[in-house]
Parts: structure tokens; C-alpha cells; sequence
């Protein structure tokens, strides 16, 4: 195919559209501790603030697959309307929620529509970026990132005003949604996929390729979720056993938007190296990370907060390689299908191991939590050295 002629306007928008559409993800994280303050929640409700929201994604990926929503409406405005639709979630989370249970259930809707912003705007990217679309990637997986780290931002400015950031993250998807609907529309290279076929995705399960990469991506959403959720539960812990008066949003905003510079770094990396590199790179620091966790537990601020910069690094900038990599060993014929069903039991997998985490903080210093996230990284490391001596390592 050659080369497109784009305006120099898309990517930035793209990439701001992607960033401020997601700011809404980990919302629910961030005014954790304003709610535990205002309606007296423990800390194991973090498990599910967080799956809500997962659950929510889970359901909508699935839904927009199966009616293959995104073939049938421009990308462009699918975009918007889930964009515009998260904001009108905001509002009513931040002027008419009045319970746990109205929180939970509006989070969940939030999930819903935001399966219509992330990977729909995977989908407007591929659609001007046939070709370097790793390195596209990198930037958006790392808007995301950064994303969803930014409420915890607002949380460390605004302190107990947990409805101002809600407000405020509803405000960044309108933002948008108006982005993309006058900016950026549906690129020349648009691929009209087929709706998810469950019947063609035997195919895919045998395919030992992608069962690999699939591993490599499985192990990675192990760990990454549950990082993100308990990271200021673990950061809060250490300010009270050093008797240290820490911002926990401050903290916790930088060590996710690590993530995003990691994203970027790795995917300018995977243009020399591959992303087979890059992705085992990662996972084996993100690894070594949650080994070190309840060493780090009894160190001096410093150095506990350059681990926590390496973790939220290392952790997130894996992602687009992952995802790169599956691309690339999904048979072509059931690819859609294939990157839906995997997405979804990544994400699944990322429920389960909030949820554990959170059954056993009552029972487990939550420093030494993260040996029960070991086996993601080791997992995925298994799976890509496999496949790595299957085939020859595609470069991008």
C-alpha cells in the first residue's frame, strides 16, 4: 500500500483524544480515599470500584463485537457518542449519586462506553497508519496510560472533593468526543471487520502462535490492574508505617503516567529491536518489581519512589507490544474475532486478580501482595521465549 497522505493534525488529535477520553478509567481509584472518608468504605472496596469498571469494558467489547458495531457506524462518531455518553455518566456520578450501589452501577456504564473510545480509537489509528502502526500505538496505549493515572492528579489537587473529579473526568471525555467528531474522520485504510464469529475461534485457539503471544499478553494483564488499583493502598501503607505525610494522588499520578513514557520509549525501541524484545524486556522488570516489593516496604522515601517510577514503567509499556505481537501471529482470516476473545480474557484475568488481592488484604501486608501477581510475568516470559524459537521474530 502506499504511503498516505494525512493531515499533520491527526495523530495529536488522536493521541489528546485518547488521553482525555480515558481519564474517566480509573476514577473510582482515585476518590477511594475521599469515599472511604465520606461513607466509611474499607479498603477491600477498591476490588470493586475497580472491576466494575473492568466487568463494564468486558461487556461492552463483547457487545460491539457480536453486532460488529464499529463496521456498521463510522468509528468516528462511535467514538463520540461513547465519548459524550461517559460525560453525561460524569455528571450524574458527581450530582446524583447518593450510594455505593449507584456508584457501582454507573462505573459499570462507564466501562461500557469507554469499550467504544480505547479500542475504537486503536481502530481510527490503524486506519491512517497502515504502516508503523506499532509506533502509533505506542502513543496512544501511552495516552492511555497517562489517561488513567490523571485522576489521581485531580485527587491530590482537590483532596475530599471526590465529586470535582468525577465532574472533571467527565468533562475530559465531552472534550473528546468533540475532538474527534470535528477533527480527525475515519481514515483511508478503514477495515471493515466481520462480526465475532465463535464458531471461527477454534481456529485461532489452535494456532500456536497466537497462542503464545496471547500468553505473553495474559501474563501482562495479570499483574497490570491490580498494580494500578493497589499502588496508592501500598504507597498509603508505607506513609503510616514511616510516619510520613505523603500525597497518595501526587504519588500515584506519576508512578501510573510512568507508564506513558514507557509506551512511547518502547515503542520508538521496537522499530530497531521488535517488539518480542521489548515486550520480554518489560515483563521481566515488572517482574523483578514485584519481587522486590516487600524489600522496598522497609527503604527510604527515595528509593521507594524510584521503584514505584520503574514499576508504573515497566508495567504499562509492554501493552502495544503485546498487542502488536498478537496482531501479527492472529490468523488473518479470524483476526477480529481472535484480538476480541483474547481482550476479553485479558481483561477478565484482570478482574480476578483485583479481586484476589482484595480478599486478602485483610490477611496479607499489602507489601507482600504483589508475590501473588509473580506468576503473570512469569507466564508471559515462558510464552514469548517459546515463541520466540517457534518462528523468527517479526520486526516492525
Amino acid at each position: 500500500m502506499s504511503e498516505i497522505q494525512r493531515p499533520a493534525r491527526i495523530l495529536p488529535l488522536l493521541v489528546l483524544a485518547q488521553f482525555l477520553g480515558t481519564v474517566n478509567w480509573l476514577a473510582g481509584n482515585a476518590i477511594m480515599p475521599a469515599l472511604q472518608k465520606a461513607w466509611g468504605l474499607p479498603d477491600s472496596a477498591v476490588s470493586s470500584l475497580t472491576n466494575s469498571v473492568q466487568l463494564g469494558f468486558i461487556s461492552g467489547a463483547l457487545l460491539f463485537a457480536v453486532i460488529a458495531l464499529a463496521d456498521r457506524i463510522s468509528p468516528r462518531i462511535l467514538f463520540s457518542l461513547c465519548a459524550g455518553s461517559s460525560a453525561l455518566i460524569g455528571y450524574l456520578l458527581g450530582c446524583h449519586t447518593h450510594s455505593y450501589d449507584q456508584l457501582l452501577l454507573l462505573r459499570f456504564l462507564s466501562g461500557v462506553m469507554l469499550a467504544g473510545i480505547y479500542p475504537v480509537g486503536m481502530k481510527l489509528a490503524a486506519s491512517w497508519y497502515p504502516q508503523g502502526l506499532g509506533r502509533a500505538l505506542g502513543y496512544l496505549v501511552g495516552a492511555l496510560v497517562l489517561g488513567s493515572a490523571s485522576p489521581h492528579l485531580l485527587s491530590g489537587v482537590l483532596g475530599d472533593h471526590w465529586q470535582l473529579v468525577i465532574l472533571a473526568s467527565g468533562a475530559a471525555s465531552g472534550i473528546a468526543a468533540l475532538m474527534i467528531l470535528l477533527g480527525v474522520p475515519d481514515g483511508p485504510a478503514l477495515y471493515r471487520g466481520a462480526p465475532l464469529r465463535w464458531h471461527a475461534l477454534s481456529l485461532a485457539l489452535r494456532h500456536r502462535p497466537l497462542r503464545l503471544a496471547a500468553g505473553g499478553y495474559f501474563g501482562h494483564m495479570w499483574e497490570l490492574y491490580a498494580v494500578w488499583a493497589f499502588a496508592p493502598i501500598w504507597l498509603l501503607a508505607w506513609s503510616r508505617e514511616h510516619e510520613t505525610d505523603l500525597n497518595i494522588g501526587l504519588l500515584s499520578f506519576l508512578v501510573l503516567g510512568a507508564g506513558s513514557i514507557g509506551c512511547i520509549i518502547g515503542g520508538k525501541l521496537s522499530v530497531r529491536l521488535g517488539s518480542g524484545p521489548v515486550a520480554r524486556g518489560m515483563l521481566m522488570l515488572s517482574g523483578f518489581c514485584c519481587l522486590l516489593s516487600p524489600l522496598m516496604f522497609a527503604m527510604p522515601f527515595l528509593l521507594v519512589f524510584v521503584f514505584w517510577l520503574l514499576w508504573g514503567l515497566s508495567v504499562s509499556a509492554d501493552s502495544p507490544q503485546l498487542s502488536t505481537l498478537s496482531t501479527q501471529n492472529a490468523p488473518a482470516e479470524v483476526i477480529g474475532s481472535a484480538l476480541t476473545l483474547m481482550n476479553c480474557m485479558g481483561y477478565t484475568l484482570s478482574v480476578l486478580s483485583v479481586a484476589l488481592l482484595s480478599q486478602l488484604l485483610v490477611m496479607i501486608p499489602v507489601h507482600w501482595l504483589p508475590w501473588l501477581l509473580l506468576p503473570g510475568p512469569i507466564l508471559g516470559l515462558w510464552s514469548l521465549a517459546r515463541l520466540r524459537h517457534s518462528q523468527p521474530e517479526p520486526m516492525q
